[in-house]
């Protein structure tokens, strides 16, 4: 079997990453240069800044993740990258770069999706892992359920119609003086509180028993927070985290296993950002396990943004033939069945 090492970039959001990724499974090296500091001065991502911090790390990182998985561009057999949905400038930082290393290497270039990237975390974290099965990837700006048919074949049967649930976790999270990332800080905060102290609506679109709406919830989650301002009462932030994420956890698994049933799946995968937040995966594992379904979660460390997921997923990329050339552009939005 030929082995393949891939050098792999991620620049989508705030996150400079590359890791040396050999047959999509095999983690060489992974190296992460955060602006989570940064950003926080300001609530969320600035994407101008963004963008120019990619720009100064680039090349450390990259030259990092060579030196920790102890080769040179001469040993490197491809290189993979994020290129689609993000933050436009940031992505294009990622792109322009591989397509350098690309052309002074005469290595293919391998355009890599982010949510399916997301997806192949598992890849790495699970070696037994293999198409089909169903996917909830859910992220701040994605929450989506995925039928992966293939490695590169995938059909969404489920979407949120207006906010993702990673952005309501942080939206509720800073209304309630969180520090960016909300949803972090909310999921360490409500494992303290009492999840049954208020009750929030449960969302549904009406014809599509698959889709989300987190956009209510989140009002809702405000509106409480503004009565008890307008009382001049202290927010009681532990109940109030611990019963919007068991609202918003609700949504997530009752329309999951849904699709689960009514597809007769015996997989079922989470990923993205908020496949870290722990009632998530400790009701899906309940679940998982009364109805006897395989479930796979990534460690914590590969849920966030991470380079080593690109490796993985750029392998399969490649194996089906999708490799670009030097017209490679990046852009801020696409369907993960486009790839």
């Amino acid at each position: 079997m030929m082995i393949m090492k891939i050098l792999a970039i991620e620049s989508s959001c705030d996150e400079t990453a590359c890791a040396v990724v050999e047959n999509g499974r095999k983690v060489l090296s992974s190296v992460i240069a955060t602006q989570v500091d940064e950003h926080k001065l300001y609530g969320g991502v600035v994407p101008e800044i963004a963008s120019r911090r990619h720009t100064e790390n680039i090349v450390g990182v990259v030259s990092e993740a060579l030196e920790q998985a102890s080769v040179s561009l001469d040993d490197i057999d491809a290189v993979a990258v994020t290129y689609a949905p993000g933050l436009i400038g940031a992505l294009l930082v990622g792109v322009n770069f591989a397509k350098s290393i690309a052309l002074s290497r005469n290595i293919p270039l391998i355009p890599t999706h982010h949510l399916r990237s997301h997806i192949a975390s598992n890849y790495v974290a699970h070696t037994d892992l293999q198409p089909p099965f169903l996917c909830l990837v859910v992220s701040g700006g994605h929450s989506h359920i995925v039928l992966v048919e293939d490695y590169t074949k995938m059909k969404i049967l489920g979407r949120t119609r207006d906010d993702a649930v990673g952005e309501a976790f942080d939206k509720a999270g800073r209304m309630m003086g969180m520090s960016y990332p909300g949803g972090i800080a909310l999921d360490k905060i409500a494992e303290n509180g009492n999840p049954d102290a208020f009750s929030f609506p449960f969302p549904k679109v009406n014809g599509s028993p698959y889709d989300f709406s987190f956009s209510g919830l989140k009002t809702a989650v405000i509106n409480k927070i503004h009565q008890f301002s307008q009382k001049g009462e202290t927010v009681p932030v532990a109940d109030l985290s611990a019963s919007f994420r068991k609202a918003a956890v609700n949504c997530l698994t009752v329309n999951l296993m849904k699709a689960v049933h009514d597809t007769q799946s015996k997989t079922v995968v989470i990923a993205g950002g908020v496949s870290a937040n722990s009632l998530l995966r400790r009701s899906l594992q309940e679940l998982c396990d009364k109805e006897n379904i395989r479930l796979y979660m990534p460690p914590k460390h590969l849920c966030g943004d991470n380079a080593v997921m690109v490796g993985s997923q750029g392998y399969y990329e490649y194996l089906s033939g999708n490799i670009a050339d030097q017209s490679l552009n990046a852009y801020a939005t696409k369907s993960i069945e486009e790839g």
